[in-house]
C-alpha cells in the first residue's frame, strides 16, 4: 500500500504538478491567514467575518465532486483547470470595488467554486502518476508536494511583513497576483486529454463506501480536519486579539510550514515506523495536544512554537496518509471520486460547521473557547483512529 520505490515517473512529469502546487498554496498562504483580518478592517464582525471565511468551505460541498465528475466525463481535465483559474482571476478584480456584505459573499462564492476542486483533481491525477500496483510512493510524492509548502511559507511571510507596513488595504492586490500566477502555472500544463468515461465505465462507490474500515476513516478525517479549520479561520485573529505584530503572525504560521516542509521532505524514511492507522491516530492525539496548548498557553511562547511545531505530523503527516490510504480504499476509476468525497467530508463540511461554529462560540465565550472546542474534536478523532486500526489488525490477524 505505501512505498519508496515503486516505479519512478519521470521528473519532467512531476514538475508541473510541483509549479501548480507551489503557485496554488502560494495564493493560499497569503489569503486564508489574513482574510479575517482584512474583513476585520472593513469593520466587519466576528459573526460577519466566520460566515465570508466559510465560504471556501461550503463550495467544496459540491465543487470538487461536481468539477470531478465533468473532468472524468469529457477527458479534459485540463482545460477545466484552466477555465477555473482563469474565471477566478477576472472574479478577483471584484475585491478591488467597496462591497456589501451580500455583495463580497457572492463574489467569493464565485471564486472558491472556480477554484476549490483545483487541488482535488491535481491531487488524484499525481496520486496516480506515482503509483503503481497498489503502492504509493511517499517519497516522491513529499518531494513535489512540499513546493506547495514552499509556495505556503513565502506568502505568508512576505505578507505579514507587507500588511504590517503598508496595512490590509492591498489585500485585493495580493489576491489579483497570486491567482495570476495559479492561472499562469495551469496554461504551461502540457494539453492532454485523458479517455472520457461515461456512466455505464464508472464502478459503484456504495459497496466501498459501506465497508467499516472507509465509514471509520471518513468519520476520523471529518473531526481531525474539524479540529484543524479552527486554526485557518480564527488563529490570525486569535494572536492579533492577544497583541501580537501581523509580522510576529505571520512568523508563527512560517514555523508550521517550515517544519511541514522538512516532513514532505524526509517523510520516505519516517512513514515505515508504523501503519497509516496508526499514523492516524498519532496526528490526531498530537492534535489534541496542539489545541490544548494554543487555548490555555498563548501567551507562553516557546510552548506555542512548539504547538506550531507539531503541524509536520497534525497536518502534513495526515495528509500524506490520507492520500495513501485513499489510494488504497479506491483505486482507478474510482480515485478521482473518492479524492472528491475526501474534500467534501474533510474539507467541506468540517469548514462550514467550524467557521460558522466558532464565529457563534468566540462571539459568546471568547477565541480561546474554540481552540478548547478544536482539542475535544481532535480526541473524538483519534477515538475514530484508533477504531479503524483495530479492525485493520482484527483482518490482518
Amino acid at each position: 500500500m505505501l512505498t519508496n520505490v515503486p516505479h519512478k515517473p519521470e521528473r519532467k512529469q512531476l514538475l508541473p504538478f510541483a509549479a501548480l502546487s507551489a503557485s496554488y498554496f502560494a495564493h493560499i498562504g497569503f489569503f486564508n491567514p489574513y482574510l479575517p483580518l482584512w474583513l476585520k478592517e472593513l469593520g466587519f464582525g466576528l459573526i460577519a467575518i466566520s460566515v465570508l471565511t466559510s465560504v471556501q468551505s461550503a463550495t467544496r460541498l459540491f465543487a470538487p465532486y461536481a468539477w470531478g465528475t465533468l473532468s472524468d466525463r469529457t477527458g479534459e481535465r485540463v482545460k477545466l483547470l484552466r477555465y477555473g483559474a482563469t474565471v477566478a482571476l477576472l472574479l478577483s478584480i471584484g475585491l478591488w470595488f467597496p462591497l456589501g456584505g451580500v455583495a463580497l459573499f457572492i463574489v467569493l462564492l464565485l471564486m472558491f467554486t472556480h477554484t476549490s476542486a483545483m487541488m482535488p483533481m491535481s491531487e488524484a491525477a499525481l496520486a496516480h502518476l506515482v503509483s503503481q500496483g497498489g503502492a504509493f510512493d511517499a517519497r516522491r510524492y513529499g518531494r513535489v508536494r512540499l513546493w506547495g509548502s514552499l509556495g505556503f511559507l513565502l506568502t505568508v511571510v512576505v505578507a505579514g511583513w507587507w500588511f504590517e507596513r503598508f496595512g490590509m488595504g492591498h489585500f485585493p492586490a495580493w489576491t489579483l497576483g497570486t491567482l495570476a500566477a495559479v492561472t499562469a502555472s495551469v496554461w504551461l500544463l502540457p494539453d492532454f486529454k485523458e479517455a472520457a468515461h461515461f456512466e455505464a465505465d464508472h464502478p459503484d462507490m456504495w459497496p466501498v463506501l459501506r465497508q467499516p474500515p472507509v465509514r471509520w476513516f471518513f468519520a476520523a478525517v471529518f473531526f481531525h480536519v474539524l479540529a484543524h479549520i479552527f486554526i485557518y479561520v480564527f488563529f490570525s485573529l486569535y494572536l492579533d486579539s492577544l497583541g501580537y505584530s501581523k509580522t510576529v503572525i505571520g512568523l508563527l504560521w512560517a514555523v508550521s510550514v517550515v517544519i511541514e516542509i522538512g516532513w514532505f521532505f524526509t517523510q520516505g524514511r519516517w512513514l515505515p515506523l508504523l501503519s497509516l492507522t496508526g499514523w492516524l491516530a498519532l496526528a490526531a492525539s498530537l492534535m489534541a495536544l496542539r489545541m490544548g496548548l494554543t487555548a490555555g498557553l498563548p501567551l507562553v511562547w516557546p510552548l506555542l512554537l512548539l504547538a506550531q511545531a507539531l503541524h509536520a505530523i497534525t497536518f502534513a503527516a495526515h495528509h500524506t496518509v490520507c492520500i495513501a490510504l485513499l489510494s488504497h480504499h479506491f483505486p482507478g476509476r474510482l480515485r478521482g471520486r473518492g479524492q472528491a468525497l475526501y474534500t467534501v467530508i474533510g474539507y467541506g463540511l468540517p469548514g462550514v460547521m467550524g467557521g460558522l461554529g466558532g464565529g457563534l462560540l468566540s462571539s459568546a465565550f471568547g477565541l480561546a473557547s474554540v481552540f478548547w472546542l478544536s482539542a475535544a474534536c481532535a480526541l473524538v478523532a483519534t477515538g475514530c483512529a484508533l477504531r479503524l486500526r483495530a479492525l485493520e489488525h482484527r483482518a490482518s490477524a
